[in-house]
């Protein structure tokens, strides 16, 4: 029985003993039974993160002289941050030119993200001189979250492509 039907129920007895001539007995008041507690707090992503393979590994020294390529969402989900680091900085000059305009393509959602540029700061992105063992980000603008955590997406910057990212 609902807690609604039970209030109803409780009301009505009360009632029908009132219109007997009886003194009114106290209804009880309902307990709620306590929810189990949540497994997990947030929801995780059902797919499994996947490592590198050993020629991806290579791969973005080798060509672009960059590293550790991470994609986050932030808690709002407002922002979507990619960061890598730097290990050759004159190979990876091309990621922070000011010429190229980067973007971060969904597939799952076909949604273009691009770099947002406020009106006093200028562009989410650092735009200095690459230096090694450094880490450099820039942020995506994700407004309506039409990327979510557990996506795949892929980082256009130029002619660099990182495809099949996934979005922690």
């Amino acid at each position: 029985m609902s807690i609604r039907a039970g209030l109803g129920l409780v009301f009505y007895c009360a009632m029908s003993s009132v219109s007997l001539g009886q003194a009114p007995t106290p209804a009880p008041t309902p307990t709620l039974a306590a929810a189990p507690p949540a497994t997990h707090p947030g929801k995780s992503s059902p797919y499994r993160r996947m490592k590198l393979s050993e020629r991806a590994r290579e791969f973005y020294p080798a060509v672009w002289g960059i590293d550790r390529l991470r994609v986050s969402s932030t808690t709002s989900g407002n922002l979507i941050r990619f960061s890598y680091r730097v290990l050759e900085p004159k190979l990876a000059k091309a990621l922070g030119d000011r010429e190229s305009t980067p973007y971060l393509y969904a597939p799952r959602s076909h949604a273009m993200l691009q770099v947002p540029t406020m009106e006093k700061i200028g562009q989410l992105r650092q735009l200095n001189a690459a230096e090694a063992d450094e880490e450099y980000w820039m942020a995506f603008s994700n407004k309506g979250n039409l990327v979510r955590p557990g996506e795949r997406v892929n980082v256009i910057i130029g002619k660099f492509h990182a495809d099949g990212l996934l979005v922690e």
